[in-house]
């Protein structure tokens, strides 16, 4: 079995960039004032692109000071670019990048970088290609996981892949193939519960969160709450006004190893007060 029989402490966090206030400061107030003490932060918060080859070190210690001050754990940054994008050009540069990030992770006060495992596509990282099955795909995949990992490890940084079913991590399935390819204590999951169905799967919905739970629990460093209203994509309505079974989501979150924080993220800041109450009645 993938999961503990212990239910753990769930943390309700949410993505950073939800809000749009100036600064950091005034974001961190927004999102406190919900009680949430949890975010997946972006630079993309303080006017960087989300991925850099420079980022300043007085700027990380800001961010750093602003997590203390306002009483906000940092669960994970995001560092999203295409694994497999059929530019090289571009995976280089998203890879020196990486490298960058996880360079100044101790300094913001994080340990964990989010990542996109990528798409044939060349113009969205988020929109399915069919070449995303081929085998080339897959050892590009490979092959850009390993020089990612070998930043992580040298910074002693945790990688979060999502399975999502526009990228070549399509399923839990794969990602139980990546994890088992490397076996690297630096390589986790990000579980989506809207991310998994392909079409025609919301039927089987809860056989298929089961099997994502069984296949990757024990792996699951983080959590995002959205849902979906079809399959076939990634689902992106704010959590509790869409199809996802939450009960069951929730009730297979609560069974993981650890305090795993569930970000909210896909809602506008107008609905956070709304999705906040839905999860944390869920959560019970």
């Amino acid at each position: 079995m993938g999961i503990a029989h212990r239910e753990n402490i769930m943390q309700i966090g949410i993505m950073a960039r939800t809000f749009s206030q100036p600064t950091l400061s005034e974001m961190l107030d927004a999102i406190v004032s919900h009680k949430i003490y949890h975010i997946q932060f972006g630079f993309n918060c303080v006017g960087l692109p989300e991925l850099s080859d420079n980022i300043d070190e007085k700027l990380c210690d800001d961010i750093r000071n602003e997590m203390i001050k306002h009483g906000v754990t940092m669960s994970a940054v995001s560092g999203t670019f295409n694994m497999i994008d059929p530019d090289i050009g571009k995976r280089e540069a998203g890879l020196r990048r990486i490298e960058k990030l996880a360079s100044v992770c101790e300094r913001i006060g994080t340990s964990v970088i989010t990542l996109c495992t990528g798409t044939r596509d060349p113009n969205n990282m988020w929109r399915r290609h069919p070449d995303n099955d081929t085998e080339s795909a897959w050892i590009e995949l490979v092959d850009s996981m390993g020089k990612a990992l070998k930043s992580a490890e040298k910074y002693k940084v945790i990688l979060g892949i999502e399975p999502e079913v526009s990228n070549v991590i399509d399923s839990s399935v794969k990602a139980r193939r990546l994890i088992d390819e490397f076996k690297s204590p630096y390589l986790k999951v990000v579980m989506d519960g809207a991310n998994i169905f392909h079409k025609g799967e919301l039927p089987k919905m809860r056989e298929i969160l089961d099997e994502a739970f069984e296949l990757l629990g024990d792996h699951v460093i983080i959590a995002h709450a959205k849902d979906l209203d079809h399959d076939g994509d990634a689902g992106n309505l704010p959590a509790g006004k869409g199809l996802l079974d939450y009960g069951h989501y929730v009730s297979l979150l609560k069974k993981l190893k650890g305090d795993v924080p569930v970000i909210l993220h896909g809602l506008a800041e107008s609905e956070v007060g709304y999705c906040v109450n839905f999860l944390r009645q869920k959560v019970g």
